[in-house]
């Protein structure tokens, strides 16, 4: 599969426009095309000069993010006669709710990379539109990409060339692994629940929410998910017994995904100052954890990070219990040697956002998520035969959005 383009260089006289060779869009072939794809990665990781950036390593596997899914592609533009690749972009479809308990067929889109020195040539538009024709093939019916609000480049490309829309806003939230262990309350017992269980119980809670998938066993069963676990009033433990469905008035509930094995990150061009005062609450809390002073951990070399996902919480203790099986997660990640951080995402609305510890100041709120109906030319008119089809303009009845890990 290709699709060549033209690609032109715009100078300042239109008389003087000069067209470069032919783009070609195509499949990835690991044998061809990984260097190259890590090269351009690298290419595209540089953040602005004096700043601190946050850069990824795909640790050798291009595909990472998206080959935990049943359908996904990555695809390859290549410049010129001899094929130098200059953008990338990933996508894959699933099936999910869109809320009430009605399913479907979606389209994620990640990954989108132009080399800087071919930016402006139109070539990310072309992979986006590309992609989503790979993406109608597979009978997707919406495309979402997901990109920080404050990421005008990605916002502005969707949004005015790709007519996706501004849809929801979630908050992406961050706590750093100390050096010390998490207390944890001696009335809270903590459960681990196997995947069956864990994916009947997601099923009832998350079924009028958004985006929770139809795979979800696929996600509970995969070795990358490290376990589904609950936190109860330990002293309704002898009478819970969730196998049959007898839960306490008070519970909390998540899921735990190692994307360590996936990508690692690390962050660079820190000022000597700040990565000696970083490195300094380090060390005084290997030293003194009795303290228990909020330490920075080694970001400065690669790191992993934990990813909590289906976090759900009910009864007057939900609160308390949704912070102690956070604080679990924690732990487990504190005797994980290579884990750095513990995230969660949630909607605006979601009740567990309050309950989840976070640093503010690696915590942002509003993580930008666009969308597009493939199937509409004017996504302005609502279908007028059946039940109302603009879920991409309607606000959800309920509070919550499934946050897909495979997604992160």
């Amino acid at each position: 599969m290709s699709l060549k383009i033209a690609a032109e260089r715009w100078p300042k006289s239109p008389s003087e426009r000069v067209e470069e060779p032919l783009v070609v869009v195509k499949e990835y072939d690991e044998e061809r095309h990984k260097v190259a794809i890590e090269k351009l990665e690298r290419l595209c990781e540089v953040g602005q000069r004096g700043k601190p950036s946050l850069v990824t390593d795909l640790i050798g596997d291009p595909i990472c993010r998206i080959r935990h899914f049943q359908l996904h592609v990555m695809l390859v533009a290549e410049y010129g006669e001899e094929g130098e690749v200059v953008g990338v972009i990933r996508g894959c479809v699933k099936t999910v709710t869109r809320g009430n308990s009605v399913y479907v067929k979606l389209a994620y889109i990640l990954g989108l990379r132009v080399s800087p020195q071919h930016r402006r040539f139109g070539i990310g538009t072309k992979l986006v539109e590309h992609l989503e024709e790979w993406c109608k093939q597979k009978e997707a019916k919406y495309a979402y990409m997901a990109t920080d609000c404050t990421n005008e480049p990605s916002v502005n490309l969707f949004t005015k060339k790709c007519g996706y829309l501004k849809f929801r806003t979630l908050t992406m939230l961050v706590q750093p692994v100390h050096a010390h262990y998490k207390p944890i309350s001696s009335s809270v017992a903590v459960l681990h629940l196997p995947p069956r269980l864990a994916g009947s119980m997601y099923n009832h809670m998350f079924a009028n929410s958004e985006f929770y998938p139809r795979d979800i066993d696929l996600i509970l069963s995969n070795k990358l998910n490290l376990g589904t676990f609950m936190a109860i009033p330990k002293k309704y433990l002898s009478k819970c017994d969730p196998k049959s469905g007898i839960l306490p008035p008070s519970f909390a509930i998540l899921s735990v995904w190692n994307t360590k094995e996936v990508f690692k990150l690390q962050v660079k061009g820190v000022s000597p100052l700040a990565h000696a005062c970083c490195v300094g609450t380090r060390l005084l809390d290997e030293c003194m954890p009795w303290l228990r002073l909020p330490s920075f951990p080694d970001v400065f070399r690669p790191f992993g990070v934990y990813f909590m996902y289906g976090l759900h919480m009910e009864g007057k203790c939900g609160s308390h219990l949704m912070k102690s099986l956070c604080g679990f997660v924690h732990n487990m990640a504190r005797d994980d040697g290579g884990c750095g951080a513990i995230v969660a995402e949630l909607g605006h609305r979601d009740p567990v956002r309050d309950a989840v510890p976070h640093w503010t100041k690696f915590s942002w709120a509003e993580d930008m998520w666009c969308i597009k109906n493939l199937e509409t030319a004017k996504q302005d008119i609502p279908d007028k035969c059946g039940p109302p089809d603009n879920w991409f303009t309607s606000r959800s009845s309920s509070p919550v959005i499934f946050v897909d890990p495979r997604d992160f």
